[in-house]
């Protein structure tokens, strides 16, 4: 089971909002993403579409998380 942590995240809007993350905010510390590794998509039966995003992403200091993107509340978390 996944502790999730919720988290602030700066995104990168083209064609549609929160297109992919730019900046994580965790404990009073921003971290720059420089790469997207993998994304995935968490869906239900329902034909409306995915009820999460999720990235693992590296950092220019050399981290990488794992993060998801709730849609129907835009709320982001960090997963460990």
């Amino acid at each position: 089971m996944l502790n999730m942590i919720q988290i602030k995240v700066e995104c990168f809007a083209g064609y549609k909002a929160d297109e992919y993350p730019k900046y994580i905010f965790l404990e009073n510390n921003r971290f720059e993403i420089y790469e997207i590794k993998d994304r995935w998509y968490q869906t239900t039966s329902s034909p409306e579409g995915p009820v999460s995003n999720y990235f693992k992403v590296a950092t220019t200091c050399g981290q990488e998380f794992i993060i998801k993107h709730e849609l129907e509340n835009d709320e982001w978390y960090l997963c460990q």
